[in-house]
């Protein structure tokens, strides 16, 4: 009976070995696994912001592609393009240069900020007097914010202060590139704040 106590294990050792093997059992702390299941929940939700954000390519989308002609020379003109100005044909052989919007601090009565946003279109009678206008655009620019800046909001009230808005500018432009021609300056936007 000796030999049979000895090899009968000890009840409280049932506890802590684990089925046939023998080995113990660890318990995991609650701890580590509600952190591993933050730290899931974070790598997902930034994996997913970052799918989101940063767009996502269909297969395939990023296999390269022969240029056409035109997207090249749209390319070319972008990168000609070191003003922000923007060329287009017009009908009848005529070209519209849009220049950068232009934003001026007003002079108000009452000493309160006010600014001008203006988005001006040129009409040119070809694109040699774009590339005159693009060589003379810093000067443009200084004669446009010093005219601009020197307005009273109450000067541009209605269409008879568009009207010569638009003939002040276009006199101004006219000095600057002389001898090209500019046929007119339309105005696309026009806000005060």
């Amino acid at each position: 009976m000796a030999k049979d106590t000895a090899n009968k294990p000890d009840p409280d050792e049932d506890e802590d070995l684990d089925g046939a093997e023998g080995a113990p059992k660890k318990k995991i702390p609650l701890m580590f696994i509600i952190g591993g299941a933050a730290a899931a929940v974070i790598l997902l939700g930034g994996g997913t912001t970052a799918f989101l954000l940063l767009g996502h390519k269909p297969a395939g989308a990023h296999q390269d592609k022969a240029p056409k002609k035109e997207d090249k020379k749209k390319d070319d003109k972008k990168k000609d393009d070191k003003n922000g100005a923007q060329i287009a044909d017009g009908p009848d052989g005529v070209v519209f240069y849009t220049p950068p919007d232009i934003v001026v601090n007003m002079q108000t009565a009452d000493g309160k900020p006010t600014f001008l946003k203006l988005k001006l279109t040129m009409e040119l009678p070809d694109k040699a007097t774009a590339d005159v206008l693009d060589e003379n655009m810093p000067r443009l620019q200084d004669m446009f914010q010093t005219f601009l800046r020197e307005l009273r909001p109450e000067d541009l009230n209605g269409s008879q202060g568009t009207f010569q808005l638009r003939m002040e500018l276009l006199r101004r432009v006219r000095l600057v590139v002389a001898p090209a021609q500019v046929n007119t300056v339309l105005i696309e936007e026009m806000l005060i704040n």
